[in-house]
């Protein structure tokens, strides 16, 4: 006889189609709703605030343009060095520079200012020395009508002193409303004066603002030929400046023409400073507000993450029973990880997009809060959600890999 054999069939290998992955990674999901949502709750934190950091950023970036080309590459301001001569003590501006510079064309106005040097004694208050206000220490501006029209001034009360006060050297004065307030003029009704030492200048404007000079809110400014004749033409201690305002693209024009039109025989008694380069100004403040606030937007993000995978791992520990008779009924350690980090993933993603939806919303509602216009990339709108999902799946791997190794014997005795 010959003996027939029959070899046994193998065990057909348990298979997790992707039909059923996604139906136990939604099972797995409902079965703990409030979980699932404060799960999801870190990642939708960080991805919202990454996408409205973004957001934020290039909204800002775009009014720090405007408002760069509104004041800063308007601006240029005139030094005056002396030159290389040591023994040159006076002012190299010459009396009437605010009209050499005037005549430039593409400037709106210009100014000649310096502060000016006091003696120790000579405090500022708004009564007379001997009555019993010491007074304060302050700064005195001597300037030209020209200094504080290119300054920008939002006035609270009063005028600016003009021409007609520089021309016949009036003690009139213009102050800053901080100063104001120390000193206790409240109103320009009843002529006030402020005394420097024993000179009295009549305040005839409070200034609430400027656009430029903010220093300017904390001193005195008075006519340049009244500084002169009380106080001396600036020497060489305290070198004057001219401040000048210039049409929108005239500015570096202008600077390379102003120490010639001053003085054609020395121009190298002035150093003028032209306004920076607006696109390297510009990169400058979107690269720090791009690396501080992507910072935060990081962190936020490691936050969700974290919060992901305690949770995956706590429902790991939780449903180890459930592991256990899956493995017992054939499901292999890969299945079980890849249906954790479906369940970890699916969180992420859906947190990404609730997050991408509430920072747009952020964004949004902040320009129109501040009349600006909001700027979003469409790049950050496409990739949040992937980064919620990226997050969610990188969380999920330790609890899955944890879950992988559950043996069915120790998990069903449990």
């Amino acid at each position: 006889m010959r003996a027939i054999f029959r070899r046994t069939p193998r065990p057909e290998r348990s298979r997790l189609s992707t039909r059923d992955l996604l139906s136990e990674c939604a099972a797995g999901i409902l079965q703990r709703p409030a979980r699932s949502a404060l799960t999801a709750l870190g990642t939708v934190l960080g991805v919202g605030t990454f996408v409205a950091v973004l957001g934020l950023t290039a909204t800002t970036s775009s009014q720090i343009d405007s408002r760069f080309n509104e004041l800063t590459a308007t601006e240029v301001t005139v030094e005056d060095t002396g030159g290389d001569q040591p023994e040159y003590l006076d002012s190299a501006f010459p009396a009437d520079a605010d009209r050499r510079i005037g005549a430039l064309n593409g400037v709106r106005e210009a100014g000649v200012y310096w502060p000016v040097r006091l003696s120790p004694e000579d405090l500022v208050s708004a009564a007379p020395p001997g009555t019993g206000d010491d007074g304060e220490r302050a700064q005195v501006v001597g300037a030209s009508p020209g200094t504080l029209a290119a300054a920008g001034p939002v006035l609270e009360q009063g005028r600016t002193f003009d021409a007609y006060h520089d021309r016949r050297g009036e003690n009139v004065a213009v102050i800053g409303s901080a100063l104001a307030e120390r000193l206790g003029i409240t109103t320009l009704e009843t002529a006030p004066a402020v005394f420097v030492g024993n000179h009295a200048f009549t305040v005839i404007g409070i200034v609430e603002d400027v656009e430029r000079k903010a220093d300017l809110l904390l001193s005195v400014v008075v006519p340049r030929t009244a500084a002169e004749r009380i106080w001396g033409a600036p020497d060489s201690g305290e070198r004057a400046k001219m401040l000048i305002s210039t049409d929108l693209g005239a500015a570096r024009q202008i600077a390379s023409e102003a120490a010639l039109a001053l003085d054609p025989a020395h121009p190298e008694y002035f150093k003028v400073i032209p306004p920076p380069d607006p696109r390297n100004l510009r990169g400058n403040v979107t690269s720090d507000l791009d690396e501080l606030f992507m910072l935060l937007a990081g962190i936020c993000l490691v936050i969700g993450a974290v919060g992901i995978a305690n949770t995956t791992l706590v429902a790991v520990l939780e449903r180890t029973g459930e592991i256990g008779l899956r493995r017992a009924l054939g499901a292999r350690g890969r299945h079980i990880t890849l249906q954790f980090l479906a369940e970890s993933g699916a969180l992420g993603a859906l947190g990404g997009m609730i997050g991408t939806s509430l920072g747009t919303v952020t964004v949004v509602g902040m320009a129109v809060l501040r009349d600006w216009t909001p700027v979003i990339h469409p790049a950050t709108v496409v990739a949040a959600p992937a980064i919620g999902l990226l997050t969610g799946v990188l969380a999920g791997l330790y609890p899955a890999w944890r879950a992988s190794r559950v043996q069915p014997a120790e998990a069903l005795r449990r």
